[in-house]
């Protein structure tokens, strides 16, 4: 297993801690440490990818598995409220998927701080973009209803998200939007979700009210 755990990385996450657990909340500086250590983490990781390659593939296997029981749930739901007398045609479903608030129990790295630490990591005040989850938009029914594939990314022609990755060796592995959102676009190192096979769902029924 590649070192992710030397002591530049421990001390960036020690200023986390500090800093989540402080009065002042100070996002801002938050976001940077966030970003530096992804940075360093990934920096480390993807020199030696071949390592990962497994468990990328168990954790795109077990992301789609929960998305798509999010979609299928969030689709039963919107059936059920069409067919109430009381609907009148103002009602949104909106379903997000976010990873468990519980510290991955797969992940090499444990320790009594790790729970704070991924806390942290999954507060949607630093890491800003997570507060729509894991996936690149919430699934928005019925105003943005797609097919699953769609919503996964998987309906085009390039059915594999693995830009930033070694393209040759993940050629084959299909990886989600969703994937691609937790690797490119939020303050996740990739070895903070990879080890994730547990998920958070969130569905809301919205309803528009003119006053």
């Amino acid at each position: 297993m590649v070192d992710i755990h030397d002591y530049d990385i421990q001390y960036i996450e020690d200023a986390i801690m500090r800093e989540y657990v402080s009065p002042k909340n100070n996002y801002p500086d938050c976001d940077c440490l966030l970003s530096l250590r992804k940075d360093m983490i990934n920096h480390r990781v993807l020199a030696h990818q071949e390592e990962i390659v497994p468990n990328i593939i168990a954790f795109n296997d077990a992301l789609t598995d929960a998305l798509r029981e999010m979609y299928d749930r969030a689709h039963h739901m919107w059936d059920s409220i069409k067919e109430n007398k009381a609907f009148n045609g103002e009602t949104e479903i909106v379903a997000r998927c976010y990873l468990s608030y519980e510290y991955p129990k797969l992940h090499p790295i444990q320790g009594k701080d790790r729970q704070e630490l991924w806390e942290a990591i999954c507060d949607a005040g630093w890491n800003k973009l997570y507060d729509d989850g894991v996936s690149l938009y919430p699934l928005r029914l019925p105003f943005y209803d797609e097919s699953f594939e769609s919503f996964i990314g998987m309906d085009g022609e390039n059915k594999n998200w693995n830009e930033g990755l070694d393209r040759e060796l993940t050629k084959d592995l299909h990886l989600t939007s969703a994937f691609h959102n937790l690797f490119e676009h939020l303050e996740f190192a990739i070895t903070d979700f990879i080890y994730a096979r547990k998920f958070e769902t969130e569905i809301r029924i919205e309803m528009k009210k003119t006053i």
